[in-house]
């Protein structure tokens, strides 16, 4: 068996996905303003599991500056949706501008309000989901989000190594409409960098 390489964890700082000048500027306003972002690691991620799973409608629960958002925006085909909820009008209007500049205002809408009530009003059936509101709100949002996404479809949690997280961990490794793996994971310019992603896809 080959050595493990020596201090991954700077080895995997030199894998960081390049960006555009609009996610660079983001990143910079995050550092400078404290709002949590995924990153371009798991931006990145997300918008290759959103192209592979041939995602042609999206939510997205939390939006802040609409980072996260722009990268799944750009994985959608040009017919393509994306919804996603945010609970401040600060950052819904910061979002829908970085939307506009990014280029993807005609795929992207973001919708003002608290996630679990906006969720209970929505009939529309998505082929991904993507959580990353207060972790205290992943459990209760499970059954909408179960009922939300289509048989087949993905959801992908980040943060799930935060104990507000605990109740959603164990309600959908256990439950049966689930097939579920936790990771955690050293996530470069991710807050934090040492965390867990869930990914689950409904099966019933």
């Amino acid at each position: 068996m080959s050595p493990m390489i020596p201090d991954p964890e700077n080895y995997f700082r030199g894998f960081i996905p390049p960006r555009d000048a609009l996610l660079l500027a983001l990143e910079e306003e995050a550092t400078r303003e404290a709002i949590p972002i995924v990153g371009p690691v798991v931006g990145e991620f997300l918008y290759i599991l959103a192209r592979a799973a041939g995602a042609r409608n999206i939510l997205e629960l939390g939006t802040a500056s609409g980072y996260s958002g722009i990268y799944l925006a750009r994985a959608l085909p040009p017919e393509g949706k994306l919804i996603s909820l945010e609970i401040s009008g600060d950052m819904a209007r910061r979002a829908r501008s970085n939307f506009l500049k990014a280029g993807v205002e005609k795929q992207a809408e973001v919708r003002e309000g608290q996630a679990l009530d906006l969720m209970a009003s929505m009939t529309a059936t998505f082929d991904l989901i993507f959580l990353d509101i207060d972790k205290e709100s992943y459990a209760p949002a499970l059954p909408h989000c179960r009922r939300l996404l289509k048989v087949g479809g993905l959801l992908i949690a980040d943060n799930v190594g935060f104990a507000g997280a605990d109740a959603f961990n164990r309600e959908i490794f256990s439950q049966k409409s689930w097939r579920a793996v936790h990771l955690l994971a050293f996530l470069p310019q991710h807050s934090p960098e040492r965390d867990g992603l869930s990914l689950a896809v409904r099966v019933e």
